[in-house]
């Protein structure tokens, strides 16, 4: 019985999905997707976004699921705390823009961008969940906090949606806080 269970315990990490993602200090992917806010769609160009101050881009795998609308409404409500650090948050799925609009307009609260990741930025940002869905790539749960300069300074990838506004909030108040203005 002690063997079962020690080449289970074995088994285990093995079995359980890889958490890629960039780490800090490496290059952000500059990309161009389909994007939408408040249900209006609009091209998102991460390198015009980072003239404006850090972005926070998170990751999610599929709208319209409890896990990513309670992500968005949290990323939504803590909008106006990101925006005073001067961040910019943008979420990205491989969902197709109609459904993001939708999505922008519902679970965003037209707060703030949600764009369509293709397949290269899925694999660019080594955010692949590891299947596909309708033929699509599908994202983890993987948000990174971008420097005006394009490098990541920060990355957490869970499937769990609970810590990310809070972990990439804290990190974007550190990057201000080293940062000279």
């Amino acid at each position: 019985m002690r063997l079962k269970f020690a080449i289970a315990a074995l088994a285990l990490p093995l079995a359980l999905p890889a958490s890629a993602a960039l780490a800090p200090g490496a290059k952000a992917p500059d990309f161009t997707a389909q994007g939408a806010i408040a249900g209006k769609a609009f091209k998102v160009r991460l390198s015009q976004q980072l003239k404006k101050g850090p972005v926070v881009l998170y990751f999610f795998p599929a709208a319209f699921t409890p896990g990513c609308n309670a992500e968005a409404a949290a990323f939504a409500a803590s909008v106006d705390a990101f925006k005073a650090e001067g961040a910019t948050v943008i979420g990205m799925s491989a969902d197709p823009i109609d459904k993001l609009k939708e999505f922008s307009a519902k679970h965003c609260a037209g707060k703030f961008a949600v764009a369509s990741a293709s397949a290269d930025v899925i694999r660019g940002y080594d955010v692949a969940l590891g299947r596909q869905v309708q033929g699509r790539a599908v994202s983890d749960r993987t948000s990174y906090v971008i420097a005006p300069n394009g490098k990541i300074v920060f990355a957490h990838s869970d499937l769990s949606p609970v810590d990310h506004v809070r972990s990439t909030l804290a990190a974007v108040k550190k990057w201000r806080s080293e940062t000279p203005r």
